[in-house]
Parts: structure tokens; C-alpha cells; sequence
């Protein structure tokens, strides 16, 4: 997940669940100013081809017997509607899905993150805007469900829609404000910043609509039309530790495509890997569970190499997903 141009992610070595990160897409834009189509990205390099974990679903491991461990999958789920309403930021009002925990025993549902500080869904009232505020040891990722607004840092000024998603570094002031009639909705996600870390000097922003989808490096009859990797994830890049995160390595978006689902893999320990469901319902297979996802629902499973999940779109339009992926240590 780190380097310039970033190694790219084998499941060998992170058992993660997309194909390897590449560039974020940033730009930098300003209001009433067009925002420029971002440079393609490279091709996804894995172990196996067509962007997935194993060559083909005859060498998809599971285990021999049932973990009792996976009883206890919605302790590993959140939704951001059985959290109680927290301001910050003056007038944005934050409802938590997912919180510092533990990734193997969280001591409450959803409070499961290591490397993450927060992953919340925020909400800004018409003609509402937040007081300037300045992210101290912290850095925040806005991705806009709904409404319109602006956000304005380092004399920058852009314009906020559905499907935009901004990345404010810590030591840069910020104001966000809602320019139309209905709520501003958005996810947010918080990550720290460690000691001796330098932050980018100014906001980026990303029209996840103009961002080119990752391709995979070689062809795999097992891989969807259109997806880079785990036979049906289509993805768009958003931000990545080369635009400026500090212990998120990757944030994209994930479309499956109608009645298709994703290859079900497990997750090598310290990989943090957050589902949130933007748009559509569909079946999340964790373990021997299957869970309805419903938007606004996010999860992670064990990272321990031996539950396997998968998304599962068994409906008859498009699913979304908000993913992102952190590195932390087993305590």
C-alpha cells in the first residue's frame, strides 16, 4: 500500500479484497470551474489473472470446519441509524457506523478499527456552514451522498455534489457550506496522522464520475466485463497515500453489476478493509453468514486468513460501495 507508485498488493502477501492500489485520482478544483477527466490509471498487477485472489473457484480455500468466531459477524457490522447524532465542526452533524475497537474481538458492534479513527455519516443543514476549523493529528475524507454545497481551504474554493469526494490534510483550515435546499449528506472518514508524518499542503478533490475504471494486467474468463479483479468489482480511485493519507492506504468505490457476485477471499492479519454500502441492497457473505447490506450498513471481517467474504448483488440494478483500506498491528 505505500511507496511512490506503491507495490502492488498480492493476495499472497495482504490477502486484501480488491487488486492492488494505484494512483488516487485528485484534482484540485475550484468553483464554476470545470473539473478536468484524470490520467488512466495503470493496469492492476496480481498473483493471479484478471485482477483475483486465486486462478479460478476450484482453488478457493475454505475452511474444513465452521468457526464459532463467525456467530459473532454483527459485532463486525455497523449502520450508522443505531448511532446516537455528535456535532463537530460546528454544525455538522456526525453519526457514527464504525469506531476504534479491536479487529478481533470488538468490545461493541462496530468498534472494530485500528488504524482508522472513524468512519461516520454526516449531515449539514440547508444554508448551515461549519466554523473554520483546522484537523490537528487527524485528516478527514468527505464523499457526498447527497445535496449541494461548497468547501473552501488554502483559497480554494469547490463545489460539492453526489459523488465527489474531498481529502483535507491535517494543518489546513476549512469551511463547508450548504449552498442548496436540501441536506448535505456525505461519509466521512477520519484517519490519524503519526508522529513524524508531513502533511500535503492542500485540499484535493475528486468527481468520482470523471475517474477512469482500474483495469487488470491479464484477461481471466472468471473476471466481469468492466471490472478489474475479484470477478465483478468495477472500481474507481479516489485518494491513495501518494495524493497524501497517512494510515489509509487506498479509498475507491466499488460497483457490482446486477445478479453477479464478488470471489470470495479471506484477509491477511492488520489488513483493515471497510465495506460501506452506498447505493443498493445486496447480500454480504461473511464466513458461513450472509447479511442483508443496506445503504449506510459498513463491515470488516476477521483479518486472520480464514474467514472468507464475498458481495453478493442479486438484485436487478447496480450496487455501490464506499471501500477503504488500513494497515494496523494485532494487539
Amino acid at each position: 500500500m505505500t511507496g511512490k507508485r506503491r507495490t502492488r498488493r498480492a493476495i499472497s502477501k495482504t490477502s486484501c479484497c480488491l487488486a492492488a492500489p494505484i494512483l488516487g485520482a485528485s484534482l484540485l478544483a475550484t468553483a464554476q470551474t470545470p473539473t478536468q477527466s484524470p490520467t488512466a490509471k495503470p493496469p492492476v498487477s496480481t498473483p493471479s489473472t484478471g485482477g483475483n485472489s486465486f486462478d479460478g473457484p476450484a482453488d478457493i480455500r475454505y475452511l474444513k470446519t465452521r468457526d464459532p468466531q463467525d456467530r459473532r459477524i454483527d459485532m463486525f457490522i455497523g449502520n450508522w441509524r443505531d448511532s446516537m447524532p455528535r456535532h463537530v465542526y460546528g454544525s455538522l452533524v456526525l453519526r457514527d457506523i464504525l469506531t476504534r475497537g479491536d479487529n478481533y474481538n470488538p468490545p461493541q458492534p462496530g468498534a472494530l478499527l485500528q488504524a482508522a479513527n472513524y468512519l461516520a455519516f454526516g449531515r449539514l443543514q440547508p444554508s448551515d456552514s461549519t466554523v473554520p476549523t483546522t484537523l490537528t493529528r487527524e485528516q478527514n475524507v468527505f464523499y457526498i451522498a447527497g445535496g449541494t454545497g461548497e468547501i473552501t481551504a488554502g483559497g480554494k474554493t469547490a463545489t460539492l455534489h453526489r459523488d465527489v469526494a474531498v481529502f483535507i490534510p491535517a494543518n489546513l483550515e476549512f469551511v463547508m457550506k450548504n449552498t442548496g435546499n436540501d441536506d448535505l449528506t456525505m461519509y466521512v472518514v477520519s484517519e490519524p496522522t503519526p508522529d513524524g508524518f508531513v502533511p500535503a499542503k492542500a485540499m484535493l478533490v475528486t468527481d468520482e464520475r470523471q475517474v477512469p475504471v482500474r483495469t487488470p494486467m491479464a484477461a481471466s474468463p472468471y473476471t466481469g466485463p468492466g471490472a478489474s479483479g475479484h470477478w465483478a468489482h468495477i472500481v474507481r480511485d479516489l485518494f491513495s497515500k501518494t495524493d497524501g493519507l497517512a494510515t489509509i492506504g487506498d479509498l475507491i468505490t466499488v460497483t457490482i453489476a446486477p445478479l453477479t457476485l464478488g470471489e470470495p477471499h479471506p484477509h491477511r492479519p492488520g489488513q483493515e478493509e471497510i465495506w460501506v454500502a452506498v447505493d443498493g441492497d445486496s447480500l454480504a457473505f461473511l464466513g458461513a453468514e450472509l447479511r442483508v447490506q443496506h445503504p449506510g450498513t459498513a463491515y470488516m471481517i476477521r483479518p486472520d486468513e480464514s474467514m472468507t467474504h464475498s458481495n453478493i448483488n442479486a438484485g436487478d440494478t447496480p450496487v455501490k460501495f464506499l471501500w477503504f483500506s488500513s494497515n494496523s498491528m494485532r494487539r
